[in-house]
């Protein structure tokens, strides 16, 4: 069951209010207002070029807006400086599409890494804490084998685990099922949802995975262009009548009309009504 509607009336643990951001002279996000709730899955959904890895590298606090406000764990990511924002980050864990481990360290000293870098436990004590997210993660003796020895899926769980050795308050995770196959998919879809329910751990996953989607979201928010087109349960997002959503969920190409002289302006710089 979702814990979102039990804890919606909480302050939310993300809050984002008129987030507008770009590259140069070109509009990434325009005005985004989005809120995650403690205990709840959100996941960001859209096309490709619709924003979602930007409005990801903004709330982790690796870009700032042009405009707007991001509120992490009550701190206003806009007025922190780094090392305020270093310490936020000790409460908040990220797992990156491939696992992002190092290949020269073993898969345990990859998960150890943020415990050592971060505290002053003795390295015994790393080390169990380690092998205890491993073991969260099915990977119990896999701790002495280097990351090119791991499959796919298992490189995800690796990463996964080094996201959560610190416990962190909010999880973001970067296209968990991307490139991996239903079966080992499905199963790191269940190791999400366990985190919400066992630990009860806010979660953020940004994703263009439609069936991981509705299986593991509270809530769904999705990007075009920029723009926050639609936000809410999985099945008020699904029954929608917005076109662009609607074409997302049912792999429907876009056929926009060609501007011949916009077309030609872009190549050429040349504009056909010019003297």
């Amino acid at each position: 069951m979702s814990a979102v509607s039990d804890n919606c009336a909480d302050s939310p643990v993300v809050e984002v209010s008129g987030l507008v951001a770009h590259y140069g002279d070109r509009l990434i996000l325009d005005g985004i207002d989005l809120q995650v709730f403690p205990g709840e899955i959100l996941v960001i959904m859209g096309g490709s070029g619709s924003g979602k890895s930007t409005l990801l590298r903004h709330l982790l606090g690796l870009k700032k807006p042009s405009s707007g406000q991001i509120r992490v764990l009550g701190e206003d990511l806009t007025r922190l400086d780094q090392k305020q924002l270093f310490k936020l980050r000790r409460k908040i864990g990220v797992a990156f599409q491939n696992g992002a481990l190092f290949g020269s360290l073993t898969v345990g000293e990859n998960v150890e890494l943020p415990l050592r870098e971060h505290t002053d436990l003795d390295a015994s004590t790393i080390r169990v804490m380690a092998r205890m997210k491993l073991e969260m993660m099915n990977l119990a003796g896999f701790d002495m084998l280097m990351p090119s020895e791991l499959s796919g899926g298992m490189l995800k769980r690796a990463g996964l685990a080094r996201a959560l050795v610190m416990d962190p308050s909010i999880l973001f995770f970067d296209e968990p099922s991307a490139g991996l196959d239903p079966v080992t998919a499905a199963e790191l879809d269940d190791l999400i949802l366990n985190l919400r329910d066992t630990l009860g751990m806010s979660i953020v996953v940004v994703t263009h995975e439609l069936e991981s989607a509705f299986n593991i979201a509270d809530r769904i928010a999705v990007l075009d262009e920029g723009r926050l087109i639609v936000t809410g349960s999985v099945d008020e997002v699904r029954a929608t009548d917005n076109e662009r959503v609607q074409d997302l969920f049912h792999r429907r190409p876009r056929n926009e009309a060609v501007d011949r002289d916009a077309y030609l302006h872009r190549l050429t710089g040349y504009r056909h009504d010019a003297p």
